[in-house]
């Protein structure tokens, strides 16, 4: 699995980072998401599920390879 971010859909709310802590982080300048896992290992796909059904500018997919 394969995650994507749309950094022009991001408002900045940090849900993202607090379900999926370890695939996501925020900017310090302007809190956008960062995204610091790509493909991470199935033991997160939960979280980053958790993150993307909680994004309210649905700017994270997950995406199947």
């Amino acid at each position: 699995m394969r995650v994507e971010l749309d950094l022009p859909k991001c408002v900045a709310s940090g849900q993202c980072v607090m379900a999926a802590p370890d695939v996501f982080d925020q900017r310090d300048e302007d809190g956008v998401a960062i995204l610091l896992q790509e493909q991470p290992d199935d033991e997160l796909l939960d979280e980053v599920r958790e993150a993307v059904a909680i994004c309210p500018a649905a700017a994270i997919r997950l995406v199947e390879q």
